[in-house]
C-alpha cells in the first residue's frame, strides 16, 4: 500500500492503509466464495460472491494508484458465468487462483435439476431414454445447428448436454464410423472454385432405415465428401424415399464425391436414431431434451450457455490465472491480445464447444464459404482466422509477449486446444509465447480436420514437454510462422480419421523458415492413407528436425512435399513401413504456385525477402525462385532406420541423403525395446558405427512432474515422467 501523506493529515490516510491492508487480508488478497455475498467486504470472513465483483473490487483499488500485486483467491465449489470478465491494461499484477487444496469450477452452463427428469420406456433399448422441459429448467436458447469443418470459421457450438460432467453427442447414424458416400446425381456448387451459388449436393442411399427419416426437420450429415482432409456437416433439405436420394441445403467446399475409401458420411441430430448411451437430441420447437445415458446415477446435469470467453484479457500484462477448471460453455475458454507476461498455469479446459484458449486476435467470420479471404481483426475470437491468413501470410495477430500456458490440460473440446500467436513475420519479431507442460487429448468433438492441439502462428513461439493423442487430425499446425521451437513432446494416437494429414504440419509458403523440431517422440500413428509424424506439404521449406524419435508414426515417418533446405539429423526411425517420401509436385501438378507472379513469389514478396531481416536470416531465400521447380539441399545425416521396409519412397537425387545414415533391423542397445523406453544404452552399436551420433534424451520427453500440473492427471491415468522409467 502507497501512502501519499502530508503532515496535517498524516493520522488520517495512515489509518485509511490500515483498514485496506485489513480488509484485504493483511496481504493484498480479496476471497470469494459460493455462500458469499457481492455486498460482503471481500474477506475470508466476508468473501464476495462473484469473480467479477472481486475484479471490480481490484479495479476501484488499482485506480487509487495501487500498483503491488493482488490475488484473488476463489474458494471451493463451482460459479456459473453468464458474460465474460474483461481485464484490460489498467489491470496489472494481478494473481486469479484456485484457493491452494480447493477444487474450483467456472462453468458457462446452467443446471438441470435431476427432478425434471422423466424416464421413458423404449423396446429394444438396454439403457435408459431421459426426457427433459428445458423451459421448466428455465432454458429457452438452444441454440442453433450450423455448419462446421473445413475451411468453414471456427465458432461456437449448439447447446450441448453434459451427464455428470460427460459429454453428450448429438442422435446419430451409424452409432460408430461413417458409411461410404453413395453415388452422386449432383456434386453441387463448389466455392473452391469461386461458384458461390451455393447449390446442394444429391446423393443415392441404399438403406432402408434412411427412409425413416423423410418426418425428421432437422436433419443434417457430416463426414469426409471428397477429400479425406476436409470434414463438413451440412444439412438435409430433402430425403427422396421413391429415388433412395439426400439432398442438402448447402454445397460443401469441394462438391461432393464418391468412390474413394475416404469419402464416408454419417447422419446427425435425427431423433429417429436416438437408440445408444451418450446421444441426446433436442426439440426446438417444444422445448424438449431427449437423451440416453447409462450411467447408474444421474448426480448432475449442465446444458451449456455462455457464448463469449469466459475471461478475455486485453493490453495487460503480468497476470496469472491459476488452478482453475474451465467448463460447460459454447465457445472458447480464454481470450488473449497485446499481452505481456500473461501465465495460465495449472488449469483445465474441458467440455467446451471450441477452443481452450487463443491468444492473438482472430477474424470476423466470413459471410461467404470460401476457402481463402480477407476480413476483420476481432478479439475474442478465433473465426475465418485459417481463410484470412492463407490470403494474408504476413497477419499480426497481436499476441503479445512472454505468456506462458504452462501445467494446464484441455479435454473433451470441440474445436481444438490453444490458438498461439505472438511476433511479427515482417519483423521477425520473437513472440517468447510458450505452451509448455500440457497435455490435450480427446479433441476435436464437433470441428475435426485443421482443428490441431497447438495452432501456431507468428514467429518465435514454443510448445515443450507436452502431449498430445487422440485427436481426428494435426497435433500441431504451423500456419505462416517462422522461428517456432517445439521440442520434448509425446505426440502418439494422432490423425486417427483425417487422411492426408501430419502430427505436424505445414505447407504453402516458403518464406515460412527457422522452425526447429527437436527431441520429440511420435507414436502409433495410423499408417492409412497419407498419413505421417511431420508433414512439409506443398513446397515446405526450411525446417531443422534434429533428435527425434519415431516409432510406427505413420504410413511415411516424413513427408516432403517438394520444397528444399530442411534438415533431418541424428533422429531414429522405428518400425515403419516406409522412411521417408520426397516428391517433385513443384514441377508437375502444383507448379502453378511457382510460376511467375504466382502464390509463392506473392508470399515472398510480402515479406520482402529480398532485404533485411529475411536476407540476413534466410540468405537461401534469394535464389529460391530460380530453383523452386526441384526440391534441393534437403538433407538427411546422422539419422538411424531400425526395421524400416522401405526407407525411400521418391528419387535419392532429390534428397542429400548422406553414407552416415544407419540402417538396422535389430534393437541397437534400447534401455527397452519392450517398454518403448528408446533411450540408447552407452554401449549402444549406434554409438560404435556413427561416432558423430549424439544422445537423445529420451527420458527428458513428455511430461515432467510439477506441482501445478492438475491432480486430476495422475487420477486419470496420464503418463507423467513415463519415459525416464
Amino acid at each position: 500500500m502507497r501512502f501519499y501523506v502530508v503532515k496535517s493529515g498524516l493520522k488520517v490516510l495512515m489509518l485509511i492503509g490500515l483498514l485496506y491492508l485489513e480488509r484485504l487480508g493483511g496481504a493484498q488478497e480479496l476471497f470469494v466464495a459460493p455462500q458469499g455475498s457481492d455486498s460482503g467486504s471481500g474477506t475470508s470472513e466476508s468473501p464476495f460472491y462473484t469473480l467479477q465483483r472481486a475484479v471490480d473490487e481490484v479495479q476501484k483499488i488499482k485506480d487509487q494508484g495501487n500498483t503491488d500485486w493482488m490475488t484473488i483467491s476463489l474458494r471451493k465449489g463451482t460459479y456459473h458465468i453468464t458474460q465474460s470478465i474483461a481485464i484490460d491494461s489498467s489491470l496489472t499484477n494481478l494473481i486469479i487462483r484456485a484457493y491452494p487444496g480447493e477444487e474450483v469450477v467456472l462453468s458457462g452452463g446452467i443446471s438441470i435439476p435431476t427432478n425434471l427428469l422423466e424416464e421413458e420406456t423404449q423396446s429394444g433399448l438396454k439403457t435408459t431414454r431421459y426426457k427433459v422441459n428445458l423451459k421448466k429448467a428455465g432454458i429457452t436458447n438452444y441454440g442453433t445447428l450450423r455448419n462446421v469443418g473445413f475451411s468453414r470459421p471456427y465458432g461456437n457450438a449448439w447447446g450441448e448436454l453434459f451427464v455428470n460432467n460427460k459429454p453428450m453427442h448429438l442422435s446419430r447414424w451409424p452409432n460408430k464410423g461413417m458409411v461410404p458416400m453413395g453415388k452422386v446425381k449432383d456434386k453441387g456448387s463448389v466455392p473452391r472454385y469461386d461458384d458461390f451459388e451455393n447449390r446442394g449436393g444429391v446423393i443415392k442411399y441404399d438403406s432402408a432405415r434412411i427412409d425413416q427419416w423423410t418426418q425428421e426437420t432437422d436433419a443434417w450429415m457430416a463426414g469426409y465428401f471428397m477429400w479425406g482432409y476436409a470434414d463438413d456437416m451440412v444439412e438435409i433439405a430433402d430425403i427422396n424415399a421413391k429415388k433412395n436420394t439426400i439432398t442438402t441445403a448447402s454445397a460443401t467446399l469441394y462438391g461432393f464425391g464418391y468412390d474413394k475409401p475416404w469419402r464416408q458420411w454419417y447422419g446427425v441430430n435425427i431423433l429417429a436414431e436416438l437408440d445408444e448411451a451418450g446421444e441426446y437430441y433436442v426439440d426446438r420447437e417444444e422445448g424438449i431434451l431427449y437423451f440416453i445415458s447409462d450411467e447408474k446415477s444421474i448426480e448432475s446435469l449442465e446444458f451449456s450457455r455462455l457464448e463469449e470467453p469466459f475471461i478475455m484479457l486485453q493490453g495487460t500484462s503480468d497476470i496469472t490465472i491459476k488452478g482453475i477448471t474451465f467448463e460447460c460453455a459454447r465457445g472458447l475458454g480464454l481470450a488473449m491480445d497485446n499481452t505481456q507476461d500473461v501465465t495460465i498455469k495449472g488449469c483445465t479446459f474441458r467440455n467446451l464447444g471450441s477452443v481452450g484458449i487463443t491468444v492473438g486476435k482472430g477474424i470476423e467470420p466470413f459471410a461467404d464459404y470460401r476457402h481463402e479471404g480477407t476480413g476483420q481483426a476481432k478479439a475474442g475470437i478465433v473465426g475465418s482466422l485459417q481463410q484470412h491468413n492463407y490470403a494474408n501470410s504476413t497477419f499480426n495477430r497481436e499476441g503479445g509477449t512472454n505468456n506462458k500456458i504452462i501445467g494446464c490440460q484441455f479435454y473433451n473440446l470441440g474445436a481444438g486446444g490453444v490458438v498461439l500467436g505472438g511476433g511479427n513475420r515482417l519483423t521477425l519479431e520473437a513472440g517468447n509465447n510458450v505452451v509448455e507442460n500440457c497435455v490435450f487429448h480427446d479433441l476435436n468433438r464437433i470441428e475435426k480436420s485443421y482443428r490441431p492441439a497447438v495452432y501456431l502462428t507468428g514467429v518465435g513461439n514454443v510448445v515443450r514437454h507436452c502431449e498430445i493423442f487422440n485427436t481426428p487430425s494435426m497435433a500441431i499446425y504451423i500456419m505462416f510462422g517462422n522461428d517456432h521451437l517445439i521440442e520434448y513432446n509425446y505426440l502418439h494416437d494422432v490423425c486417427i480419421e483425417a487422411e492426408d494429414q501430419g502430427a505436424i504440419y505445414y505447407g504453402r509458403n516458403p518464406s515460412e523458415l527457422g522452425n526447429v523440431v527437436r527431441y520429440n517422440y511420435f507414436e502409433n500413428i495410423p499408417d492409412h492413407y497419407r498419413t505421417c509424424a511431420i508433414y512439409h506439404d506443398d513446397g515446405a521449406c526450411g525446417m531443422t528436425v534434429y533428435g527425434n524419435v519415431f516409432y510406427k508414426a505413420g504410413y511415411w515417418n516424413v513427408l516432403l512435399g517438394g520444397g528444399s533446405d530442411n534438415i533431418y539429423q541424428n533422429n531414429i526411425f522405428i518400425g515403419n513401413k516406409h522412411g521417408l517420401h520426397v516428391d517433385n509436385r513443384l514441377q508437375n501438378w502444383s507448379k502453378a504456385v511457382i510460376a511467375k507472379d504466382g502464390l509463392f513469389e506473392k508470399r515472398l514478396k510480402a515479406v520482402n525477402y529480398l532485404e533485411a531481416p529475411y536476407s540476413e536470416h534466410y540468405p537461401q531465400l534469394a535464389s529460391y525462385l530460380e530453383k523452386a521447380d526441384l526440391p534441393t539441399g534437403n538433407l538427411v545425416e546422422n539419422n538411424v532406420f531400425i526395421q524400416v521396409e522401405k526407407l525411400l519412397s521418391g528419387e535419392k537425387e532429390w534428397l542429400e541423403y548422406k553414407s552416415t545414415n544407419l540402417e538396422l533391423d535389430n534393437d541397437p542397445g534400447f534401455f527397452d525395446w519392450e517398454k518403448h523406453n528408446f533411450f540408447l544404452k552407452g554401449d549402444s552399436e549406434i554409438y560404435k558405427t556413427l561416432p558423430g551420433f549424439q544422445e537423445i534424451p529420451f527420458y527428458k520427453i513428455g511430461l515432467y512432474e510439477s506441482v501445478d500440473l492438475p491432480t486430476v492427471l495422475k487420477k486419470n491415468g496420464i503418463r507423467v515422467g513415463v519415459l525416464n522409467e
